[in-house]
């Protein structure tokens, strides 16, 4: 099937029933390989980047789980190892090369071994080149656009024998109803829309990711009830830009209306969301989480820069005095609001008045928290090509003074809750204590107390006692 062609929903249907055809032959593989080595075959997912990333990665884990793999968290150890890359940033690329050399070694132990690359990283046609050449011992190679054909690539490759490359340039294909097996079972990320069209000129991702296509509302609204009636008690709705869901369906939608559709699930508990371009937040949508008894009181509005001029080579598409104006609306609409942000730091020409105006976006917004980065070049974007590249030595100043502003803040705005009493969905027993459980309150804030693993997925009443900065300790009421 060409990646050009573009299917209809009945063509998708076809495609979906395809897959699971997929499955079931890969089962004989798996099962024949199994029973050869006299024991299950595993396999290791490791996740790099955004929150759409994991919710790929758990696709991917419900396909391996389907066609007999069981899962192992080391993977030195497994016997499929599978990277869902990131390429939003330079590191992120160098970290997958040097874990692969590492793979390489394990892999001449093991010949039966396979290792699979996915994700954004992906879509990068000198990515590819270089893993066909230097990575040999690679097994499968796919993108981001047909994640749905996982099992087929594995068929492909026990019948091949050899490296399975699959890279799709773009897609309108939305391929539903694979497995799915979710890292939490109270809680799971719903994909709303795939792909961009903002091309802010440092981001690779619209072309890796391509463009938007927003999923029918129906199709959303029975897999949360699907999930609700699985247990789940929050979603987390996922696209690169939410607010611009719905531009592309034939009978359009606005993300305001769908979040209104999706409040009348029964059983549903909490609705979360992101990420939120500003320059197309509505004042429908303020309304909607205005009113709303579901959508968690916690907004992560990226503003990247304070500087109106930095603003605009950024092809943000809204000043410092706008993003700030909506902030006010915002903030007036929901007062208890939790706000949070990403800002880079040394874009191309930013001068020391144009980092002032950060900070001066950072202590007027008063955000809950902030991801501070350094600017990345990313080859293929526009910034990458631009002149006046910010020297190491003053980035890396301009990051440590914004760091140290965002924390000081952070600390004063999230210790204002102290000594009230907060709804908490319990997600984890507490990594450092076992007799304390952590949940999260709607603002995204985590708070740690005592309690078992039977409280585990469940909303419970916490009075919060102490802050300890970015958390609090309490004890349920």
């Amino acid at each position: 099937m060409s990646p050009d062609i573009s299917l209809s929903n009945a063509e998708a249907v076809n495609e979906t029933r395809r897959q699971h055809e997929y499955i079931e032959k890969a089962k004989g593989y798996v099962k024949k390989l199994s029973e050869e080595l006299g024991r299950p075959l595993s396999f290791c997912v490791t996740t790099f980047g955004c929150q759409m990333n994991a919710r790929d990665s758990e696709k991917l884990a419900g396909i391996l789980e389907q066609i007999g793999y069981v899962e192992e968290a080391d993977e030195k150890k497994a016997d499929f190892v599978i990277y869902n890359t990131c390429t939003v940033r330079e590191n992120a690329n160098l970290r997958v090369y040097g874990r692969l050399g590492q793979l390489n070694r394990i892999k001449r132990e093991n010949p039966h071994m396979m290792i699979a690359l996915c994700g954004c990283m992906m879509q990068e046609p000198d990515v590819v080149e270089k893993i066909r050449k230097s990575y040999r011992f690679v097994d499968i190679v796919f993108g981001t656009h047909n994640i749905f054909k996982f099992a087929e690539l594995i068929v492909s490759r026990f019948e091949s024998g050899s490296m399975v490359v699959d890279i799709w340039k773009d897609t309108d294909q939305i391929v539903e109803d694979l497995p799915i097996e979710r890292k939490y079972p109270f809680k799971s990320g719903v994909n709303i829309m795939f792909g961009c069209n903002n091309f802010c000129s440092y981001c690779i991702v619209p072309y890796v990711r391509g463009r938007e296509r927003s999923r029918e509302p129906q199709a959303i609204i029975d897999e949360i009830k699907n999930l609700v009636a699985d247990g789940v008690v929050e979603v987390m709705l996922l696209g690169q830009n939410v607010n611009s869901y719905g531009k592309t369906l034939d009978n359009p939608m606005t993300f305001a209306e769908l979040l209104r559709e999706i409040e009348k699930i029964e059983g549903l508990e909490r609705i979360r969301f992101m990420t939120s371009h500003p320059k197309d937040l509505s004042d429908e949508l303020i309304e909607v989480m205005r009113t709303s008894k579901k959508i968690c009181r916690h907004l992560h509005l990226p503003v990247q820069s304070g500087s109106s001029r930095i603003l605009e080579k950024m092809n943000r598409r809204y000043t410092k005095e706008k993003y700030l104006e909506l902030v006010e609306k915002i903030r007036k609409a929901v007062p208890d609001i939790s706000l949070t942000t990403d800002i880079i730091v040394g874009f191309p020409g930013e001068t020391e008045e144009d980092f002032e105006e950060t900070l001066d976006v950072v202590r007027k917004v008063r955000y809950d928290s902030a991801f501070t980065f350094i600017y990345s070049k990313r080859t293929g974007t526009p910034a990458a090509a631009m002149v006046n590249q910010v020297p190491e030595d003053v980035v890396k100043n301009r990051f440590d003074r914004l760091l140290k502003e965002v924390q000081e803040i952070s600390a004063e705005v999230c210790s204002v809750h102290e000594g009230s009493t907060q709804t908490v969905l319990v997600e984890t027993i507490n990594d450092h204590d076992s007799s304390l459980v952590t949940g999260r309150m709607s603002n995204n804030l985590l708070v740690h107390f005592p309690g078992g693993d039977s409280l585990i997925g469940k909303l419970v009443d916490v009075k919060l006692e102490e802050c300890k900065g970015f958390y609090y300790l309490g004890r349920m009421v």
